[in-house]
């Protein structure tokens, strides 16, 4: 299982990097749960890394856009790619959403960026919305949730729902990455779903997730996720 911290300037992205982190996710925490960073700022942030930690894989968010207004999500879309960055992330609510979400999706996939829809689970996932992502030409997919005080995604989101995602995104080909504040008592159920990356930020913070992210978190929870299982990996075939 690898590792995605969210940063928000060049010495958390280094350090987040040098602790072992694999994708380095570039937000700001103070502007809501995919708060945007300007693109300048991401320019800079993908020059340091480039040079300095080749290996990583860097993801940006667009900020968090209503998802009735296309035009600007793709405007931003196209913004953010143009920083260098390798995934272009995109939220979208899980359940509410209905036609406006399924449209979206459709545009997303049909951009030419590597663009990562980011579900956000606080209310459920519609059967309906996944079978969308799920068609559309996307490298990955992720669950996150809105609201960072709630708890984590698995206190908004049953387990047996979890696992049925994690599920029809592997049928589909897609990676899967699990996110929304999760911390390391999460860990016992992040090891039996095994997705394929999972994101930190506010488990690496000093205080909550607007706070200062700290190397040594980043590295306890990098060997937390390199730790065999303590049980055998879930398994769901269907969703529903």
């Amino acid at each position: 299982m690898r590792m995605l911290v969210s940063v928000r300037d060049g010495a958390e992205a280094l350090s987040a990097a040098e602790a072992g982190a694999d994708f380095i996710d570039l937000k700001e925490p103070r502007a809501g749960a995919l708060g945007g960073l300007e693109p300048a700022r991401i320019r800079d942030i993908v020059a340091v890394l480039r040079a300095n930690q080749p290996r990583v894989t860097i993801s940006a968010t667009i900020g968090d856009l209503p998802i009735d207004d296309p035009d600007a999500i793709l405007r931003q879309v196209e913004a953010v790619g143009q920083c260098g960055v390798d995934l272009v992330k995109v939220g979208v609510p899980g359940r509410g959403g209905g036609a406006a979400a399924n449209a979206l999706l459709r545009r997303l996939g049909a951009t030419g960026w590597q663009v990562v829809p980011v579900l956000l689970a606080d209310e459920g996932i519609s059967a309906q919305l996944l079978a969308e992502a799920c068609a559309q030409a996307f490298p990955a997919l992720m669950l996150d949730t809105q609201g960072k005080t709630a708890g984590s995604l698995f206190d908004l989101m049953p387990m047996k729902d979890v696992a049925e995602v994690v599920c029809q995104a592997r049928s589909a080909g897609k990676l899967i990455g699990l996110a929304g504040a999760l911390r390391e008592a999460d860990m016992p159920k992040l090891q039996a779903l095994q997705p394929d990356f999972a994101g930190f930020r506010s488990a690496v913070c000093s205080g909550p997730r607007t706070g200062k992210l700290v190397g040594e978190k980043v590295r306890a929870l990098r060997r937390a996720l390199a730790r065999e299982p303590a049980a055998p990996v879930l398994r769901v075939t269907a969703w529903g």
